[in-house]
């Protein structure tokens, strides 16, 4: 584990993250996990990824289980969450983490409709499946938390229309949820990072420049950065916050 925790405050809980064997899962998961929880995560395709971080996380005590599954597939994310259910006997977090990235200016006669399609179906559908799943399923009392993207609020460069408004409609479903949820005292959040450093957008990449000069601390956060903000939201000290979005973009959003 890369954080030691002197509490367990989630302790007894048991927590699902989509997308969680790598980058920002992988950080959400072991910082669950160091904060006491059960912790079960999706995979795409990066199963030695996957089964390390599962023996990382037994290692200190923890229980875990990584299932593979295609966030675009609705019947894939709905056995996902029942899986998890029925591994560990709850469902108290859930985390939709996974999600793709794909770039392209509108009007481009060359765009890739079928990857367009393929985000649709991961950043919105995915997620809108895996909560239609888990509701049934969680405790009264749960958390459910998004990962979103500041684009969603102010987008600073071209070409990321595509990508920003399916992390916008996560946003609104968020609010929406939050209506639907309320009277389950279900908690629905969304957490929107600014640059992070990722095996996708790396702080000494060739966007990192321009990224750490829209940060007023003027660099990149890490993964943990977003793990803590999630620990946080998941916790018992964010009972009363719901419908909400923080952005942890190092005041990229000033």
């Amino acid at each position: 584990m890369t954080q030691t925790h002197t509490s367990q405050p989630l302790a007894g809980k048991v927590a699902l993250v989509t997308g969680g064997s790598r980058g920002i899962g992988a950080a959400i998961v072991r910082r669950l996990a160091g904060d006491g929880a059960d912790v079960v995560f999706s995979y795409a395709s990066s199963a030695m990824k996957a089964a390390d971080l599962v023996r990382e996380i037994e290692a200190v005590g923890r229980r875990a289980l990584a299932v593979k599954a295609d966030q675009a597939v609705h019947a894939d994310v709905t056995a996902l969450v029942t899986e998890a259910h029925k591994a560990f006997g709850r469902l108290d977090i859930l985390v939709n983490s996974a999600g793709v990235f794909t770039t392209g200016m509108v009007g481009d006669p060359e765009a890739h409709l079928a990857a367009f399609d393929r985000q649709i179906d991961i950043n919105v559908k995915g997620v809108v499946a895996a909560v239609r799943a888990a509701v049934p399923l969680m405790a009264d009392g749960g958390r459910i938390i998004s990962i979103g993207t500041t684009g969603a609020v102010h987008i600073p460069f071209a070409g990321a229309a595509d990508y920003v408004a399916t992390k916008a409609a996560v946003a609104a479903y968020t609010r929406g949820w939050s209506r639907d949820l309320g009277p389950r005292n279900i908690t629905v959040n969304v957490i929107q990072p600014g640059a992070i450093n990722t095996d996708m957008n790396p702080e000494d990449g060739p966007f990192a420049e321009t990224l750490k000069g829209l940060a007023a601390l003027g660099r990149y956060g890490q993964p943990e950065d977003i793990a803590a903000a999630v620990a946080f939201l998941a916790g018992p000290d964010a009972g009363y916050i719901t419908g909400a979005t923080l952005n942890v973009d190092g005041g990229q959003s000033a």
